[in-house]
């Protein structure tokens, strides 16, 4: 089917039929998914799906509906409840649409080779890097493997004249495993996602993985509640990287709810905190030409040794601010409204190999793994559990569980005083190891 063509005729349509301004956000695509347990096939799954979202605005009220079906009717039938709903809403003076119809190309976003890879390869894959994990010393259970594969294609059309569409894919495999000690269970697991099949790890390397975490983490110690060094490892990035993105979310800086709302252009951390985010990045697996709403995405330093350079905006946020979107509109699929979020996003590297920040370390945790909120968006404030191992006179002494972490986001940024060579661009919210110089860390 010829979406751009479809689009643009749903975009005349929702004229016709009474709106002032609309947008039509199209996506079709198909979903593989494999489970494998103890070596059985325990799912295989395909699905296919495709709809429409429409976006139309009268007399500056706004309203949304979507159709999973791509027939003339039932598309006809959400365009007439989207005007219908439109007419009983409030109306908004920053209820407008992107006109940006420059466009740009990222390379390495679809790979055709995916589909054509033959289903038993992939099962094999997956039936391999559980085999592989469950030979270490140690493991005791698989906790399953897995397969996944998607191929999709967008396209945006708005009444400004925007029409563009990109194609994506990727994939990726991982495993889970528990290692058993007595009475004693732990558990591990790694995974590999990429947008080329080719591209993807060994399974040897993310079977070793899997089973290094689970074994690893057996004969835990506590530890005595204290402030010491902790060392964030790139699989707990997230803990520092989500409370980031959501105090620059430029919705919750005009609405005051952002710790970092009024500290634009004012330093905020260390020289070795560098953010960025990064859309239009070779094979990324959050890169796109455009965002959810069709405005041309960039790379972006959001904040430069320290400094804070800029927050994330999606077209109607920033009318609202008095700016121009950032590109950061984020969409669901074509059953959602565009919010705000991040695409490649990411703490620069440093210079310094991971083993030299454990060596540098006279006392701390290692953190490895980490539940909880991280960072809040709103106040700053930090807390969380975590697990890890315990480092003493540069040294890995003895693996810890059950110990908390906390302080606040200033601690965490302006005490980042080691930072890691180690950034795997290949993950989409990702950081390289780095340490903070002290935070609180409670334990018995």
């Amino acid at each position: 089917m010829d979406y751009k063509s479809l689009a643009e005729q749903l975009v005349k349509l929702s004229l016709k039929k009474g709106a002032d301004a609309a947008e039509i956000y199209i996506s079709s695509g198909r979903e593989l998914s494999i489970e494998v347990r103890n070596g059985d096939i325990e799912t295989v799954q395909e699905a296919a799906t495709a709809g429409a979202g429409i976006r139309v605005f009268v007399k500056g009220r706004m309203a949304f509906a979507s159709s999973n079906d791509l027939r003339e009717a039932p598309l006809d039938e959400a365009i007439t409840r989207a005007i219908g709903f439109a007419k009983i809403t409030t109306a908004d003076k920053d209820n407008v649409l992107p006109d940006d119809k420059s466009t740009i190309d990222v390379p390495g976003l679809y790979d055709p080779e995916i589909a054509k890879v033959p289903l038993e390869r992939k099962i094999e894959l997956a039936k391999t890097v559980e085999s592989l994990a469950m030979k270490v010393a140690g493991v005791t259970k698989s906790a399953g493997s897995q397969f996944q594969e998607g191929e999709n294609e967008v396209v945006i059309a708005n009444s400004l004249g925007v029409l563009k569409s990109y194609r994506s894919s990727g994939c990726g495999y991982g495993v889970a495993v528990v290692a058993e000690k007595g009475e004693q269970k732990s558990s591990g697991s790694e995974s590999c996602s990429r947008r080329f099949f080719s591209d993807l790890k060994k399974p040897e390397e993310v079977a070793a993985k899997a089973a290094k975490d689970a074994v690893g983490m057996l004969d835990p110690k506590m530890v005595k509640t204290q402030k010491a060094a902790v060392i964030f490892d790139p699989d707990v990035a997230g803990m520092l990287l989500g409370g980031i993105i959501g105090a620059i979310n430029g919705e919750r800086v005009l609405q005051n709810a952002s710790f970092l709302g009024k500290k634009l252009n004012q330093k905020i951390g260390s020289d070795l905190l560098t953010v960025i985010d990064d859309a239009i990045r070779p094979k990324g697996l959050a890169s796109a030409p455009f965002d959810g709403e069709g405005v041309t995405t960039q790379k972006r330093i959001l904040i430069e040794k320290g400094v804070l350079k800029g927050f994330l905006y999606n077209t109607i946020v920033a009318k609202r601010a008095g700016v121009k979107s950032t590109g950061n509109a984020s969409r669901g699929g074509f059953t959602s409204l565009p919010s705000i979020g991040p695409h490649n996003f990411y703490l620069a590297a440093g210079t310094v190999k991971p083993e030299e920040i454990i060596k540098a370390t006279k006392a701390g945790l290692w953190l490895k793994e980490g539940t909880g909120y991280g960072i809040n968006p709103v106040n700053g404030q930090f807390s969380g559990g975590a697990s890890g191992y315990w480092i003493q006179d540069g040294k890995v002494a003895f693996p810890v569980k059950g110990l908390t972490v906390a302080g606040s986001a200033d601690e965490m940024f302006n005490g980042i005083d080691m930072l890691g060579d180690d950034l795997d661009l290949n993950r989409g919210r990702t950081a390289p190891t780095f340490r903070i110089k002290l935070l609180q860390i409670g334990g018995e």
